[in-house]
Order: structure tokens, then sequence, then C-alpha cells
């Protein structure tokens, strides 16, 4: 059987791929709370499946009035700086107050399997067999920013599910690990006691997105070192214009491993949050992020429509090799492509698909 938005189900294939549930089975499961269920509709969002993506966009859709209402916070930091371990004690913290607390995270991707190789939920154990706690490793993919690529999807299943509080963990901090800071309403970053060697391994972008900084293993022989790389970034960041008027970037010292610093860390992410909201950027950013995703999702859907263009899947090796060898420019190869897409396209029947409410 095959899978339709109306709630078909099918069987497995040839390549095992589980059966497909209908829509209202996922609706009524992920907003129940099921733990089960919605680790089987987060699959089902990061599928690239057609009828997968049909499937899923039919249950997002379904779910989106009961998401965003969940505080959404992004955590990223250089390899080592312990992110799964802080998020582990600074979440069992908030689940054991009571909060409802989902963690994305996402793990470089194994090139044998295309899974996750790092298992966080192996790095957050204490956390992950909490009744109140929801821990999803998922693999980067080719992804860029740090984030896979339906973690957006995967945020909106959880707040569905009644995660009050949802973390993003990216895979690390590099040049293009920032689009994070593009979906939640907080970007941590998280640094090592490694004073000036420390700042070096850190982009510059990454500490002008960032709203707190927390200088992470703060304890021991360490302490020291820890206070140092915590008053040069506060150097550094005295030297870069605000993008909030209203809120200072404070550097904290804490410690996964004590608990030092956690609960005014939290105090810390509270009050952010308590401006913005007194501001009115908080629902401004909640907007633009939706706008940037939207943008996001039309620029990956006229790609695909490229690349299932067969005239354009013929010419684009022809003309690579022609651009290659420099007999024509990458501008006029260009317009070869898209001239044979939108003729292609003037003799494909008009997509069934209505206009947005």
């Amino acid at each position: 059987m095959s899978a339709s938005p109306e709630g078909r189900t099918e069987e497995p294939g040839a390549g095992g791929r589980a059966r497909r549930l209908p829509v209202e089975a996922y609706v009524e499961g992920v907003r129940r709370g099921d733990r089960a269920v919605l680790s089987r509709a987060i699959t089902l969002v990061e599928s690239a499946h057609p009828a997968d993506r049909a499937l899923a966009e039919a249950v997002l859709e379904r779910l989106l009035p009961h998401a965003g209402g969940a505080h959404r916070v992004g955590i990223t930091g250089v390899p080592g700086v312990g992110k799964s371990t802080f998020i582990d004690a600074l979440g069992h913290r908030l689940v054991e107050a009571g909060h409802r607390l989902a963690v994305l995270a996402v793990d470089p991707t194994s090139v044998r399997t295309g899974g996750s190789i790092l298992g966080d939920k192996t790095r957050m154990a204490r956390l992950a067999a909490h009744p109140r706690a929801y821990v999803r490793p998922s693999p980067s993919g080719d992804t860029p920013g740090g984030v896979a690529r339906a973690t957006r999807e995967a945020m909106i299943l959880c707040e569905a599910a009644g995660f009050d509080l949802v973390f993003v963990e990216t895979v690390g901090v590099g040049q293009n690990e920032v689009t994070v800071a593009g979906m939640v309403d907080l970007f941590l970053v998280l640094t090592l006691p490694g004073a000036g060697d420390e700042l070096q391994g850190i982009k510059k972008g990454v500490l002008e997105l960032a709203e707190i900084v927390a200088v992470n293993k703060a304890d021991g022989d360490h302490l020291a070192r820890a206070r140092e790389a915590a008053r040069q970034l506060r150097a550094a960041l005295r030297l870069m214009e605000p993008d909030d008027p209203d809120w200072r970037t404070p550097v904290m010292l804490v410690s996964a491993l004590t608990g030092a610093g956690l609960d005014e860390l939290w105090a810390e992410i509270r009050r952010h949050r308590e401006v913005a909201l007194r501001s009115g950027r908080f629902e401004a950013r909640r907007r633009q992020q939706q706008v940037h995703w939207f943008r996001r999702l039309l620029d990956e859907r006229l790609e695909r429509l490229l690349a299932e263009s067969p005239p354009v899947a013929a010419l684009r090796p022809t003309l690579e090799r022609r651009v290659a060898a420099g007999t024509v420019t990458p501008t006029r190869a260009v317009e070869e492509i898209v001239a044979a897409f939108l003729a292609w396209l003037g003799r494909r029947p008009p997509d069934t698909v209505g206009p947005a409410s």
C-alpha cells in the first residue's frame, strides 16, 4: 500500500521501511505525549522519501496550532567543551523542578550508515531516563549550520507533545554553525577555560550571535583559567555592538561536574526571555524566523525541482565539463540550465496543490 496525507498506511518494503501510521494516529499520539509515536513522527519528518514528505506535511499542519509555546534554547560550543554533560546536568535540574524538556541533539553523521555516531543519549543517560525528559539524537547529514535538516519540524512536534522547554544541541562551533540561532529564542555559547587559546577557536560571528556565554568546567584546577577566560571574553564582547539594545551578553562561570553556576545561568536565561517579551522583540524574532524558514523551504523545493527535471539532469554534466574546461562561462551555463528547466516545466501538467490559506 502507499502512503497519503489522508492517512493510508504502507506495508514495509524491501528496504525494511516501517509501516506508516495514519495522520490521525500521529496527531493523537504526539498530542498525548506518546514517546514512541513522537519518535516515529520525527523519523517521518526527517525522511526525504516523497511519500513520507507528503504525510509529514499533513501531520505538521495538524499539529502546528499546538506548537510555539515552548522556550527554545540553542546550545553550541567547540568540541570537547562538554555540551552533552552540561545539558544533562542543567536539564536534570529543570525536570526535577517540574519542567518538561525535549533535547534535540544533532550528531555528526556516520559515512557508513547515515546515522548519528556520537550517541548523545548515552552521554545524557540520567536525563534521558527521566519521565519528563525526551532526548532525540539526529544525524546532521550534509546540512550546514550544525543542525539536522528537519530540526525545526522536530521542534514543532516536541512542542505539540507538551514539552515547555526545547534545547537544540549543535554539532559544534564552526564557520556555518550558527543556523540554530535562527530557530531559537536564546543562543548559548559554551566555552572552555582556555583563555587566549579559546578565543582563537571561537568565530567572531558566533560571539556576535550569543545571548549568553558560559565558561564550562570552571572547577578545581581549572577555576583560575576559567576566570581569566571569562575576563577576556567580556573584554571581547565589549568591543561588539549588541544586536539588542536592551540586552548585554553576560559571561558566566559554570561547572557541569559540580553544578556550580547552573542555577544562576538558568536565571539569566529566564531574564532574557522576560526582557525580550517586554520589549516586543520575542514575538518579532519568532515572526522573522517563520519568514526565514519559509524562504529556506522554498529554496530547497526549487533545488529539488531542478534535480528532478530530466532535461536538467541530462544537460548538467555536459555543462559542468564545459565550465571546468573554460569553454563556457558559469553565468552562461546557469542560463542554459534555467532555460531547459522552464521549457520542461511548461510541458508539465499543473500541480494540484491549492493556494496557502
